[in-house]
């Protein structure tokens, strides 16, 4: 099957990869000409403009755009727009947030374009082990995509589906990325709390390669876990400071929107934006409250 993919980051560049193994035939373009030279020595075809990658492909085209969500990629979609027709078939990979995706369907559609909203999780490992793919849009063009999914996917007949309708892929993966905040928090914290249980100074690799096999808590977080904490025990040079692609935003939002109690996860995002204020004036407030009503020492800088 041809191809057209739009942004060639790291991820977008292994999806090209993998597709590469089983022969599909990709037209790449992307903002950066070593970008698209890379791929191209790997066995793509380049373009170096979307009306030439439009060109290139067979009707209906089918376009998978890969860039950052936001403005990137309301920029691009409607650029491509202008060169697609109707029956064409545009793709996005990238974790736009769900209501654009609802609202870029139905401006598609007015030109007859297919919109198919695919959420994409697998990181750098996708290329080797597979990627999850969520699916939101209509059958008729999810059944033409098949093959792209089937060879993106773990395996044919799993790690991929079709969810619902157009906005559903990004919806079941915005709330995937705030399981995720969630269960990287409980493991960052009981990893912590082990931490400084120095009595017993636990060799942490060793724990959580014990967990891996056998426990209730085995998981690829929990490998990845074991990966980092094999290569740099104590975590050296590595700034606590835990950046949000704002998925987990999305969700909580949804959930104060839905009415849905969500407390671990909103309360994983909020770790998330304390790991960043090294200075915080809130605590200094709680310790000058604490010295107000009961005399409690205060702390000064320099001193401590």
């Amino acid at each position: 099957m041809k191809l057209g993919m739009v942004g060639l980051g790291k991820m977008g560049a292994n999806i090209i990869r993998r597709l590469l193994r089983e022969r599909h035939q990709i037209i790449a373009y992307d903002l950066k000409e070593e970008a698209i030279a890379q791929v191209e020595l790997e066995g793509a075809k380049g373009a170096r403009t979307l009306v030439e990658l439009a060109s290139r492909l067979e009707s209906p085209r089918v376009v998978w755009v890969m860039v950052p969500s936001g403005e990137p990629t309301e920029e691009t979609i409607f650029a491509l727009r202008d060169h697609l027709s109707e029956g064409d078939i545009l793709i996005d990979g990238g974790n736009s947030n769900y209501k654009d995706s609802i609202r870029r369907s139905g401006e598609l559609a007015s030109s007859g374009v297919h919109f198919v909203d695919v959420g994409t999780s697998g990181g750098i490992w996708g290329l080797e082990e597979g990627y999850s793919l969520m699916v939101g849009g209509e059958k008729k063009e999810i059944d033409q995509l098949r093959p792209i999914f089937e060879t993106l996917a773990p395996s044919k007949v799993s790690g991929w589906g079709h969810v619902g309708s157009a906005g559903s892929g990004h919806f079941v993966k915005m709330i995937h990325n705030g399981i995720e905040y969630g269960m990287m928090q409980a493991l960052a914290e009981g990893f912590a709390i082990m931490e400084s249980k120095s009595s017993f100074d636990l060799d942490l690799h060793q724990v959580a390669e014990i967990w891996r096999h056998g426990s209730v808590v085995r998981s690829w977080l929990l490998d990845l876990s074991a990966k980092a904490l094999s290569e740099n025990p104590d975590l050296e040079g590595i700034e606590a400071y835990v950046s949000d692609s704002g998925e987990g935003r999305w969700t909580v939002a949804e959930a104060l929107e839905q009415d849905v109690s969500a407390p671990v996860i909103t309360l994983s995002l909020l770790e998330r934006f304390r790991s960043r204020n090294k200075d915080a004036f809130g605590d200094k407030l709680l310790a000058a409250m604490r010295n107000q009503f009961g005399g409690h020492e205060v702390k000064k800088k320099g001193n401590i």
